[in-house]
């Protein structure tokens, strides 16, 4: 069978502009001026390869009859990710049920162009549910590296089982991916998850490893204007393991605050100056349409991340955008954290997942997550390990016990949600968190100030970051002195919290059945060694009609 969507349509369907048949032409001059940062985006051998896919391929947001599939094509060499320049070309896509395509379901076409940085993306429906596919994109004679996906269940579907990898916080100077590295080689993953902060935008050297640069981004600026953004995001797609975790599994995918600018919010960000480094307004567009242009992610609201996916009726899973409609973050101790008038999720988008959490009809709630819904209070830490958590969670460092760039500094929502929880009965809801570069397991009390008398309405995982320095890389001392010191002091502060890991860096594997959902938390030996090995360190579940976690003494 063949895709409904065809050249400009699949453009048109995915909010890209239509293909124009023409050719861009830059100055020479200033396409001089771009070689050296655009090539940074590039592997060495470009130049000498056109049509070319350089970027990789990727798949994602899987629905029980179809996925997103995406690619990057390089038509000429100086068709350089964020110039503008390069030829409109023609890239066509085909599926089939194995990897050698003898068995093709699906093909189609479609035009790459400078309009959208020669990135494509083909809404392939018309699959059948649960099943592995393989995909590839060609171009001028040149193919892809072929690439496995796999659909969802279908929605009436009794699922035994479904296991995610979950990852966040990927800082390209901090180390090597070698979480998704170890992620790919599983060959067991229906899907990973990756929870915000996939790209950084910091100029270079500003935000490294320990304050050392492992390996140099591109730009070398902080990223600005949509080029710099597509740049950036074109030098992620350039390493090796992001590929290879691209190429098994369909990805599903949310923003935080980094693909902006640190602590983005709905009218600017803390890492943004207004004037001297232009608009928000212009910048958070950019980088919306590079995010877009360069993820398999398919918004069900134009300009937004959130949306739902179903996954029989085991599972569903609600994805929250928390930094388009989100108020300013509190910068006092004052009452301002629960002013109902403030809010990270923006009316529309609580609305929508109150209705999802009510109508879902699936064993399990899953909610994709970027910031800690847990509330957290810092306890008696002592003066020098308050300050680096303190600039690790983003707040003011006068003694707050609040993280206001997290829940905690948007109380009403919070009360809102857990509220219309409880109320209604709704259990096995699950938030899967990222953006703290600690690994969490926590109940997600009503009242924490009561807990444990009072209810938990929900439980959360949070995975640590791939590479972003956490609290003993901040502190600058060995893994594991920190977290031997302040993992039982927020422990005490914090009945709901049953665990805590806050200096090493690694992923989780999300494991799903009727009966409990499990996350197994793995670290890395070296987040600044390319072959760094994996080791599983704990895991944690909570059981059916529990909201509570408990830990278990084996990973899946």
């Amino acid at each position: 069978m063949t895709s409904r969507y065809r050249s400009s349509e699949a453009h048109q369907a995915l909010n890209f502009p239509s293909p124009r048949r023409r050719t861009v032409v830059k100055a020479a001059a200033a396409t001089a001026v771009l070689a050296g940062p655009l090539a940074a985006t590039l592997p060495a051998r470009a130049a000498d390869q056109a049509p070319a896919f350089l970027h990789g391929v990727a798949s994602g947001d899987p629905l029980p009859d179809g996925v997103l599939l995406w690619t990057r094509v390089t038509p000429v060499p100086e068709a350089l990710p964020g110039s503008g320049v390069g030829p409109d070309t023609e890239v066509s896509w085909t599926v089939a049920r194995d990897k050698a395509f003898t068995s093709i379901v699906a093909k189609g076409s479609m035009t790459a162009t400078a309009a959208s940085d020669h990135t494509v993306k083909a809404d392939i429906r018309g699959l059948q549910p649960a099943t592995d596919y393989w995909f590839r994109f060609s171009a001028g004679g040149t193919d892809s590296p072929a690439a496995r996906t796999r659909t969802a269940p279908a929605a009436d579907a009794a699922v035994a089982g479904l296991r995610f990898g979950v990852v966040s916080c990927a800082n390209w100077e901090a180390g090597y991916f070698s979480a998704y590295r170890h992620l790919a080689a599983r060959n067991d993953l229906d899907a990973w998850l990756h929870l915000g902060d996939y790209i950084y935008e910091y100029k270079s050297g500003e935000y490294a490893a320990r304050g050392t640069v492992v390996r140099p981004h591109a730009p070398a600026n902080e990223i600005l204007t949509l080029a710099d953004y597509r740049i950036r995001h074109a030098k992620y797609k350039t390493d090796p393991d992001l590929q290879a975790l691209h190429l098994k599994a369909p990805v599903i995918a949310i923003w935080d605050d980094h693909e902006f600018a640190d602590n983005a919010w709905s009218g600017g960000a803390v890492n943004h100056t207004e004037g001297a480094e232009g608009t928000w307004t212009a910048r958070q567009a950019a980088a919306k349409q590079a995010y877009f242009e360069w993820m398999p992610v398919r918004p069900a609201v134009a300009g937004t991340t959130y949306r739902r996916l179903r996954f029989g009726k085991l599972a569903d899973l609600s994805l929250l955008d928390l930094r388009s409609f989100r108020s300013q973050q509190a910068s006092t101790a004052s009452g301002s954290v629960d002013d109902p008038d403030r809010t990270i999720t923006g009316r529309a988008q609580l609305d929508w997942l109150k209705a999802n959490l009510s109508a879902s009809d699936t064993k399990w709630r899953l909610v994709g997550n970027s910031v800690m819904i847990s509330p957290f209070s810092f306890g008696s830490l002592s003066a020098d390990l308050f300050k680096p958590l303190a600039k690790l969670l983003g707040l003011p460092q006068e003694g707050i016990a609040a993280n206001t760039d997290q829940w905690d500094g948007y109380t009403d929502d919070r009360r809102e949600l857990l509220a219309h929880l409880r109320s209604n009965a709704i259990g096995n809801t699950v938030f899967l968190t990222g953006d703290i570069h600690m690994a969490w397991a926590n109940d997600v009390p009503v009242d924490a100030g009561t807990y444990p008398l009072s209810a938990s309405a929900a439980t959360e995982f949070v995975v640590t970051s791939v590479t972003s320095d956490n609290l003993d890389d901040i502190m600058k001392v060995p893994e594991g002195t920190v977290s031997a010191i302040a993992a039982p002091v927020i422990k005490a502060a914090n009945r709901h919290v049953h665990w805590v890991d806050t200096d090493r860096h690694g992923y989780g594997v999300l494991d799903i059945t009727a009966d409990r959902t499990q996350m197994d938390y793995y670290v890395l030996s070296d987040r600044t060694n390319a072959h760094a090995t994996s080791a599983w360190v704990r895991s944690y579940r909570t059981r059916s009609g529990t909201q509570k976690i408990e830990r278990t003494y084996d990973p899946v």
